[in-house]
């Protein structure tokens, strides 16, 4: 036998080794999946459901709050009607009444319900891959996500989330902005984005993505490590009496996640303000639907991020970059805490028996 005959030999035995080894690997694979059964399929839509009116019910609560920090974001330097929170809160309630409070909330609740659904699934997929590449990498086929691994998992699901539902975001800011004396009007959330669609363009459904997506890292970020120090520290140290036996009340843990809310929030601010302001570019007399008196026609023309950053300062100073940041860090508190009771409440109601994150 030639040596030709011996080496195409040798190859098709290591092409046929080959396969056998994936195709036992495969089979490995999927039986080592099981099917989830009927009742927690069931028990985790409940879940959600808890979660998506958990999440309705606390944005409601804090709709007025966050109506008024999207008007402080985008205000007008030019026509100012209102600097602090209690004198916009008069001033929205004076001109457009209770239904004025609760502009755009509708939009916001709708935009709930596929970003947590897209958000679960795209944790669980993307926490399935980095810890898949993890355990190549290291040759450690027992290794576990760590919580920085969890961070880039929970980082990833955080853009996806967001940029499947960004045009939704994007309305919401235009229908919250609105007033009864702008120029023109949205009549709700279809045909905000058909008009915007149709007469801006489809790119236009994704203006202020960019900040968005850069505002979550330091946002997500600072949020973990914030959360996860304080408790640390709680724990260690027993300040007050508030541990008992190395766990942390509901009422503290509360607290923890108020606090690492206030600060990632705080930091990643700007490229909000950023977002919502680049949101406002190419409607049509924009500059008048922000002053909501409809004399100003100055157009609200940005660029791109970096324009719109070094435009606001320019034009309005440093401060522009935290206009709204008191109303929304008020409803902070709040939101969390009607969110985590109301969660509560349905899921004892609907009987789940299991939280999402099992």
């Amino acid at each position: 036998m030639s040596s030709e005959d011996v080496a195409g030999k040798r190859t098709s035995e290591t092409a046929v080794s080959t396969i056998v080894n994936l195709a036992e690997e495969a089979k490995l694979a999927s039986e080592g999946v099981k099917a989830p059964s009927h009742a927690a399929l069931l028990s985790i839509a409940k879940s959600l459901v808890a979660g998506g009116v958990a999440g309705g019910v606390s944005r409601t609560a804090v709709a007025p709050l966050e109506r008024l920090k999207i008007l402080l974001q985008v205000q007008n330097p030019h026509s100012i009607k209102y600097n602090g929170t209690v004198q916009g809160l008069k001033y929205i309630w004076r001109t457009e009444g209770l239904r004025g409070l609760f502009k755009g909330n509708g939009t916001n609740c709708a935009r709930i319900v596929p970003n947590s659904a897209v958000k679960f699934f795209s944790y669980e997929e993307a926490s399935k891959g980095i810890l898949w590449f993890y355990r190549q990498q290291t040759g450690n086929e027992n290794a576990q996500l760590t919580p920085l691994l969890r961070l880039g998992a929970g980082a990833c699901a955080g853009i996806i989330a967001m940029s499947a539902t960004y045009p939704m975001d994007m309305v919401r800011g235009r229908l919250t902005v609105q007033t009864e004396n702008s120029p023109r009007h949205y009549r709700g959330i279809f045909h905000a984005l058909t008009t915007v669609f149709r007469e801006e363009g489809p790119r236009a459904l994704y203006k202020g993505w960019l900040p968005s997506v850069i505002g979550v890292i330091p946002y997500v970020g600072l949020n973990f490590a914030v959360y996860e120090s304080l408790k640390d520290w709680l724990i260690k140290t027993r300040p007050f009496g508030l541990v008992q036996d190395t766990e942390l009340s509901i009422t503290t843990k509360l607290a923890c996640g108020a606090a690492a809310g206030t600060v990632g929030q705080t930091v990643a601010y700007p490229l909000d303000v950023v977002r919502r302001r680049m949101q406002m570019v190419g409607w049509k007399n924009a500059a008048s639907v922000v002053t909501g008196d409809g004399k100003s026609k100055a157009a609200l023309e940005y660029t791109g991020m970096v324009d719109t950053f070094r435009k606001t300062v320019r034009h309005e100073g440093f401060g522009a970059l935290y206009k709204g940041l008191v109303p929304n860090s008020v409803k902070v508190v709040p939101s969390i805490a009607i969110a985590f009771v109301t969660y509560e409440v349905v899921k004892d109601v609907l009987g789940v028996e299991m939280r999402i994150s099992d």
